[in-house]
């Protein structure tokens, strides 16, 4: 069977994820970069949303892992850390003033969410 055919919406949601935690921490090394070479594109404000959104990012990959080998409570967490994390990245876009590169991989965050609750929410995920 291939790839494709055999995704669950569990494992495309922990992938989906995964993408979120690679763009989050590459968020963080992008701060670092651009405090050296170019201060004003980056604020304080920005610093403490990058480091935050890298921590729950971690955490949410766990969750998702952990939901897909079948933990119904690990599912769960995924779900409402999910839906926390969306509700999060709308009040970021609108009410925290951050830099335009900062507010575009925001908004790419809040796309990922956004289809990986699609995903966790299927009323197939936890039967896969």
């Amino acid at each position: 069977m291939s790839e494709a055919v055999a995704a669950t919406p569990l494992r495309i949601a922990e992938r989906l994820v995964l993408g979120y935690v690679v763009l989050s921490l590459v968020t963080v090394v992008t701060l670092l970069a651009l405090s050296l070479f170019a201060p004003r594109d980056v604020t304080v404000e920005a610093w403490v949303r990058g480091v935050i959104v890298a921590g729950t990012s971690l955490l949410t990959l766990l969750f998702a892992r952990r939901a897909r080998s079948g933990g119904a409570k690990a599912l769960l967490r995924l779900r409402i850390i999910v839906l926390v994390l969306i509700v999060a990245v709308v009040g970021v876009l609108f009410f925290l003033p951050l830099p335009l590169w900062m507010v575009i991989e925001q908004a790419l965050c809040g796309v990922i969410l956004v289809v990986a609750a699609i995903q966790i929410f299927r009323r197939d995920a936890a039967a896969a």
